[in-house]
């Protein structure tokens, strides 16, 4: 059985001023170690966490992008030597009380990822059109190519065991990072389970950076992602199985 103690949870935070008081103080309350890692706040963001007693924080002194803010809290999480980290966003679309549920799917697997669309709830949001037709469209791509049976590639919500972030060398400091991370989880042979969410969209205006606001745009960066993601592994000899070898449920 996983040791909830040994667990962290961390969330990367940037502008995050209207929410981050009241979800880190409903964090709190299911996770026994919490980190925030803010990514270069200007909205006074920084001056509530510093106020906080109940958190550890580490700030970048300038906005370096999502993957970045997620890199420093695995890497965080393996120098104190905890057991796994849970991640979640700090804008209100993950609910802390679910915490608890992925420590405990992590004892069966290396990594924990939550899916919107594995289950409905009552009140789900009907998701942006066109942030769920690319989220459809890389998932579809990742299964093709890695073997799995994702069903929802973005999530931000999920459980890693430590033992696993050390077997992942992630470069992507941007919202493509998870799309590296499947790449590099799939070449070390790691076990991933979904598990279902609900589906909170409070944030239908968020911004990808410039060019990457326009959805083709954005779907173009994933691909050159991935493309590049696996070129980096396959130069180091990984293989992945075959859609055919993979018995999706």
């Amino acid at each position: 059985m996983t040791n909830s103690s040994q667990w962290l949870a961390a969330l990367p935070v940037y502008n995050e001023v209207d929410y981050v008081d009241a979800v880190l103080d409903e964090v709190a309350r299911y996770a026994p170690a919490v980190l925030v890692v803010d990514d270069g706040s200007t909205d006074g963001t920084a001056e509530r966490l510093q106020q906080r007693q109940d958190i550890s924080l580490i700030r970048h002194v300038e906005n370096r992008g999502y993957g970045a803010a997620l890199t420093t809290a695995f890497q965080f999480a393996i120098d104190e030597g905890f057991e796994g980290i849970v991640t979640l966003d700090c804008d209100g679309q993950h609910q802390p009380c679910r915490i608890p549920e992925f420590v405990q799917a992590a004892s069966e697997a290396d990594i924990i990822s939550g899916s919107r669309y594995l289950k409905s709830y009552e009140g789900d949001d009907a998701p942006p059109k066109e942030r769920m037709r690319i989220n459809r469209t890389i998932t579809h791509e990742l299964n093709e190519r890695l073997g799995y049976c994702l069903t929802d590639a973005f999530c931000g919500f999920k459980a890693y065991r430590t033992s696993a972030l050390k077997m992942l060398r992630i470069t992507n400091h941007g919202y493509a990072m998870p799309l590296q991370l499947w790449v590099e989880a799939a070449a070390a042979e790691l076990k991933v389970v979904e598990i279902p969410v609900p589906l909170i969209y409070l944030d239908l205006e968020r911004s990808f950076g410039g060019a990457l606001d326009q959805a083709e745009a954005r779907l173009k960066h994933y691909r050159e992602v991935l493309d590049e993601a696996f070129a980096t592994v396959m130069a180091q000899g990984a293989s992945f199985p075959s859609r055919e070898e993979v018995a999706c449920n």
